[in-house]
């Protein structure tokens, strides 16, 4: 099966949806490399970014379920090179 290495960019901007963005991300726990979050106080959002290895068509739902959640935007960035 391809793989393919990426990274979701995620703004959270409602603090009150992070626990259902939790729900979300330990859900694809299997494709996740790593994660790293900065809390932006100034402007009361949050701005996470996650390493992901997975099928094209996971980390596509993953980016989707995400952007699906009520003040939560995400956007998937895919590396160029497939792995099997």
């Amino acid at each position: 099966m391809e793989t393919r290495v990426a990274v979701i960019g995620i703004i959270v901007e409602d603090l009150g949806s992070v626990e259902e963005l939790n729900s979300v991300l330990h859900e694809y726990g299997d494709i996740i490399i790593g994660r790293m979050g900065l809390p932006y106080r100034e402007k009361n959002i949050n701005i996470i970014s996650i390493a992901v290895d997975g099928t094209q068509d996971a980390i596509s739902a993953l980016a989707g379920k995400i952007g699906n959640i009520r003040g939560v935007s995400a956007k998937a960035a895919f590396s160029k090179i497939f792995n099997e």
